[in-house]
């Protein structure tokens, strides 16, 4: 029952708080059953809601550490793929294998690892590129037991690697603990786990056919290895059908990113008026800038055709002119106005709102600048004039007494935001009148790169012709040294509860 217990909390149908029965949270019968049906169902089972002996078989198997409901995806659906909620922006990927397997020859992993990330740009413009050195997209390890995520591996069988979303970073980690074997029968066979994981890496969550890569269970070696239409449907819907040579694999020099195709032909305010009140992505993945009462969905590279439309269209009884909005780990999407808070779940308001910030988010002023959830450490951040404010929901208070501190601490982010993002690419965005600013959470400081930060947010977001691609260098913000600001770096490395001192990574909060 334990075990059990601890299992379905592990991968979803349970919450955390009953994960540890000595914990004092009662677990109801209607509770327990519920999980157990809802696990029996994803894995397509008879649904009893009692753990008779084919459940407790399948919970035996050796599987992927990911959950199966995972967040935006936790509801019930039919039978097919299912999206996390994030993808990376570009379709040049790179990835290093930081920490090689004991019992393997290096040279043979780095052939397998690049076969399975083949598997997914067969059928897509993805490529993947090895690098040594430098910042990577997904970083890959073999670890054993606990190995700085906070999800210890548990030796052979059972929990075989996990992978961490593209919002969360895209980092692979495999238990070292287990055989693993290449072309064999025996052992676990590394390809296959890897194809599945670099899933996850892409944005792709747990599905429930059975005969899919991504079901979270490992079915043994499989010598004549195609992916299931399942996977293919999945994997394109986040990026889209192959139309690259087949030549761009693996191995591929990665290109950068290119300039925006013309967007739909359209006369947009955003072109000639570019200062937004808030941009914010939805549960499903999809981005939306709001500007008065007119709202705009965002396509990797321009405006969605068919817009603006009506913010009061898109989200029933929600007014124009939102001051903040972002969407929590919860899938719910959350607006701030004024002194007041709106909460929609997708379209629809999530109960009776609005309601006062100051009664559902205790110490966050009123008349925002602008709200995110960071990649950093998942806490909500909010900003309003020079100054910034952390709110975690799990504390009390939820905002620490040292709050509000200073904006500068986000090292070459200006005063007075009117928008920020976390975007799926793992980079957080600031904007500010017609420019943006690109936020490196691995360096904690606004990306030094070529063309400059603060870039046109018209002709990179928009898509919109005849804007200029880059400012002068009057247009810049100069990038302040951290002992002008005693807090800078390891204010916000404390903030993430990391060592400042280390190299950053999401995925080891």
């Amino acid at each position: 029952m334990k075990r059990m217990r601890l299992y379905l909390s592990q991968f979803g149908y349970l919450s955390p708080k009953y994960r540890n029965p000595t914990s004092g949270n009662l677990l109801d019968q209607d509770t327990w059953e519920k999980a157990i049906m809802e696990f029996q169902s994803f894995a397509g089972l008879n649904v009893t809601g009692e753990l008779d002996g084919e459940t407790m078989q399948l919970m035996s198997l050796p599987r992927c550490g990911v959950k199966d409901k995972v967040g935006f995806g936790s509801d019930t659906r039919s039978k097919r793929y299912a999206l996390q909620g994030s993808r990376w922006k570009v379709k040049d990927l790179t990835y290093r294998i930081s920490k090689y397997p004991r019992r393997l020859e290096r040279t043979a992993v780095d052939k397998e690892i690049a076969k399975a990330f083949g598997v997914w740009s067969e059928y897509t413009d993805l490529r993947f590129t090895p690098k040594k050195t430098g910042a990577v997209h997904i970083d890959i390890r073999f670890e054993e037991n606990e190995h700085g995520d906070g999800d210890p591996f548990d030796g052979p069988g059972g929990t075989l690697a996990h992978a961490y979303f593209p919002v969360y970073g895209g980092d692979a980690h495999f238990d070292d603990a287990e055989q693993w074997t290449i072309d064999k029968p025996r052992g676990t066979n590394l390809f296959q786990v890897a194809a599945h994981e670099f899933g996850h890496s892409l944005g792709l969550s747990h599905s429930d056919v059975r005969s899919a890569l991504m079901a979270p269970f490992y079915r043994g070696y499989d010598p004549v290895f195609r992916l299931d239409s399942d996977d293919i449907q999945g994997i394109q819907t986040l990026y889209g059908t192959k139309t690259r040579n087949p030549g761009g694999g693996a191995g591929a020099t990665p290109t950068r990113t290119p300039r925006p195709k013309t967007p739909t032909e359209m006369d947009s305010e955003l072109c000639t008026s570019p200062k937004i009140d808030a941009i914010f992505n939805t549960a499903d993945g999809s981005t939306y800038a709001f500007k008065g009462d007119k709202y705009y969905k965002l396509t990797e590279n321009a405006v969605a055709e068919g817009y603006p439309k009506k913010i009061s269209d898109g989200w029933p009884g929600l007014p124009g002119n939102i001051d903040a909005a972002f969407t929590y780990k919860n899938g719910k999407t959350y607006f701030f106005q004024g002194t007041k808070y709106w909460r929609y779940q997708g379209r629809t308001i999530d109960g009776d709102y609005p309601k006062e910030i100051s009664e559902g988010f205790t110490g966050v002023p009123d008349h925002l600048d602008a709200a995110m959830v960071w990649g950093g450490n998942g806490k909500i951040y909010f900003y309003k004039g020079s100054k910034f404010w952390r709110f975690d929901p799990l504390k009390r208070p939820p905002v620490k007494s040292t709050y509000p501190k200073p904006i500068s601490n986000w090292e070459g982010v200006p005063n007075s935001v009117d928008a920020a993002l976390q975007y799926t690419n793992g980079y957080t965005y600031f904007f500010k009148d017609d420019k943006y600013y690109r936020f490196n959470d691995r360096t904690f400081t606004v990306d030094q790169s070529d063309p400059p930060f603060p870039r046109p947010t018209a002709h990179w977001w928009y898509g919109c012709k005849n804007t200029p691609s880059t400012f002068n260098t009057l247009g810049n913000v100069r990038l302040q040294k951290s002992d002008e600001h005693p807090y800078d770096i390891g204010d916000l490395a404390q903030d993430a509860g990391i060592d400042e001192h280390q190299p950053f990574s999401r995925n080891s909060l």
